[in-house]
């Protein structure tokens, strides 16, 4: 294939990611808006809000996992991170959601630098176990300290909601649409870093790590820098979503907010999709969501007893995943599917 041939695919690719982008945040938007006026799409509400924070969670491990191949199961550190230091400052001091959203992200940030130092000196295994450890240390902290709230959590009253306001409803009432479209914003903003990466020099950079980390110091890139800064970025939006459900639910519990459950089932969404790719990051979670809830009803749990099976399967047959299937199979798509 021709260069000038191969650049207009990729110029094409690029165009078809930045639609279905557009797309998916148009969809995300109707809903919601729809929502607001019309009772009956309430459940489809709450369910792609669900959705939102798995997505939310996944495109922050997809920095991480997909370009430099460092394979993070505590994740959900960072959505834990988020939901108390958000409550912590509801809670305590009665700011909005606004500012505890961007204190969350911040602490978020903060943290994964610091984790990031002694976890990001390992690779393989080591890695992926010492980020377990790290959740789990957290976990225990927030279920010990009583200014945490202990295993109990912290919860916030009813009045709090008072000022909350949209499209005629108030209090609680107003709560859900506004968590939705707060959740879109930063379903958004996940996109856009992804895409980001995905195009720049940096993800690049990323991109040789993964390929062999060796190699890619010996050339010349900082591995340390481009680790750290890709660690700290994969943080965001798990912690924004962590606000926002905090603040939703009214209240914070360890078990659920530092949930390996929920590091894995990114995991698999990442895996399935596609790791490393914008597109596959939609596709692996709407896929993964999908099956979960209609197996919710019917075997709880057991989903997850599917999908570790299918992990395994995804490893041997779909290393990466299905748009990285699908652009190994044909020559035009590998070009078309970013």
């Amino acid at each position: 294939m021709e260069a000038a041939q191969i650049l207009r695919q990729l110029a094409r690719g690029r165009l078809i990611t930045n639609l279905t982008v557009a797309l998916v945040i148009a969809v995300l938007l109707g809903l919601g808006i729809g929502s607001l006026y019309s009772e009956s799409l309430g459940y489809y509400r709450e369910t792609i809000t669900t959705f939102m924070v798995l997505f939310s969670i996944v495109l922050g491990l997809n920095v991480i996992l997909g370009y430099t191949g460092y394979v993070s199961f505590g994740h959900a550190v960072f959505y834990g991170i988020g939901g108390y230091t958000a409550m912590i400052l509801m809670y305590y001091h009665g700011v909005s959601v606004y500012l505890a959203m961007l204190a969350a992200v911040l602490a978020a940030m903060g943290a994964a630098y610091l984790i990031g130092l002694i976890v990001l000196r390992l690779r393989g295994a080591y890695f992926a176990i010492a980020t377990i450890a790290v959740l789990e240390a957290f976990r225990v902290v927030a279920a010990n300290v009583n200014y945490l709230g202990g295993s109990e959590g912290l919860q916030l009253s009813a009045t709090y909601y008072r000022g909350y306001s949209i499209a005629g409803y108030h209090g609680l009432m107003a709560v859900h649409y506004i968590a939705y479209f707060l959740l879109v914003g930063v379903v958004a903003l996940g996109l856009l870093i992804n895409l980001y990466v995905s195009r720049s020099k940096f993800g690049a950079g990323l991109r040789a790590i993964r390929e062999d980390e060796d190699a890619a110091e010996a050339i010349g890139v900082n591995t340390w820098k481009y680790k750290t800064l890709a660690f700290v970025l994969s943080s965001i939006t798990p912690a924004l979503a962590g606000a926002i459900i905090a603040w939703k639910r009214m209240i914070v519990l360890p078990g659920e907010f530092f949930n390996l459950g929920l590091s894995i089932e990114a995991i698999i969404s990442t895996m399935l999709g596609g790791a490393g790719t914008v597109l596959g990051t939609i596709t692996g979670t709407a896929i993964y969501h999908a099956v979960k809830t209609a197996f919710l009803t019917s075997f709880p749990s057991l989903h997850l007893v599917i999908f570790g099976a299918t992990i395994a399967v995804i490893a041997e047959l779909l290393p990466m995943g299905i748009i990285g299937w699908l652009r190994i199979k044909s020559t035009k798509l590998r070009f078309l599917l970013e």
